[in-house]
């Protein structure tokens, strides 16, 4: 059976299926667009239906964009954003009528993606700010791009929607958190007032090392996000304890934090480890976001801006 989504006509013009063929082993995800009954809703299926729906013409972005190149934490679920022309509106699909250069586009097979750099651009543009700063995170981790990749886009579309926005969003971008608790309980100390954490910041002893999800070298205050795995796993209790041991005593105080805790709860805790500490936290300028230059060669007016 073939493996991907198909336009039915073209399925049947070219001999790959007979009418009977199509309805009885296929789906109709999309007008004229079909996809094999038992085929797994992933996000590369959904995406490759979605832009033959819209005429083999558009781009993949956003989520579907950043799950392509590798990132994490985006649902199957997940509607796909496809750069093209309005057509009419489908369920599962977000159109947006935007511009987009050449060499801000790369291919998966025949299927056209946005770069890592536009997509990370497009999260910070068009989600919520802590929605956006989970994604950036999961595709920082996956592609190594960085807030400053985007400064060309910021020249080059001038005026367009959720550019100031971006840059917040973008701001906040930090590869080192390895879940979207671990990104969202950043933002929490950051929000709270607190400086910009480290993340995975190493402790060893010389021979043995742990990394603590996020904290401060100064005074040696850590935080670490507990999942559900770490109570119900015997093998990842027996293994925290010796984490726990070695991080003691190499002089750190780490902060056990789980969903329970409030954000309230959490901020008292950290200020009354400095208080503990008898010092205030450093401030880190790691993953902060270059203002962009002039440059006329990227220019386009407000008005050419996707």
């Amino acid at each position: 059976m073939h493996a991907r989504p198909l336009i039915g006509v073209e399925a049947i013009a070219g001999g790959a299926l007979t009418r009977g063929q199509l309805r009885a082993r296929y789906v109709a995800v999309h007008p004229g667009v079909f996809m094999p009954k038992d085929a797994p809703r992933t996000i590369l299926l959904n995406a490759s239906a979605a832009w033959l729906w819209a005429g083999r013409r558009g781009v993949i972005a956003g989520r579907a964009a950043a799950a392509l190149h590798g990132a994490k934490w985006v649902d199957a679920t997940t509607p796909i954003e496809i750069i093209a022309e309005h057509g009419r509106r489908r369920d599962g699909v977000i159109v947006r009528e935007e511009r987009i250069g050449d060499n801000e586009i790369v291919h998966f097979g025949d299927l056209p993606v946005t770069s890592p750099a536009r997509t990370a651009f497009d999260l910070a543009r068009h989600l919520p700010r802590v929605a956006a700063v989970v994604h950036l995170d999961a595709l920082a981790a996956a592609t190594g791009v960085h807030a400053a990749d985007t400064a060309p886009l910021f020249l080059r579309y001038r005026g367009a929607r959720g550019v100031r926005a971006a840059t917040v969003a973008l701001g906040l971008m930090d590869a080192g958190a390895q879940s979207p608790q671990e990104t969202r309980l950043r933002l929490t100390l950051i929000d709270g007032g607190l400086p910009r954490p480290l993340t995975q910041i190493r402790v060893t002893d010389g021979y043995s090392e742990a990394f603590i999800d996020m904290g401060y070298d100064e005074p040696k205050v850590g935080l670490d996000y507990e999942g559900a795995h770490h109570a119900t796993s015997r093998g990842q209790y027996v293994h925290d304890i010796g984490r726990a041991e070695l991080i003691a005593r190499e002089g750190w105080l780490d902060l056990r934090v789980v969903a329970e805790h409030s954000k309230l709860f959490i901020l008292h805790r950290v200020r009354q480890a400095f208080a503990e500490r008898g010092g205030k936290p450093t401030t880190s300028t790691r993953g902060s976001f270059p203002t962009p230059k002039h440059d006329p060669g990227v220019e386009l007016d407000a008005a050419d801006a996707g």
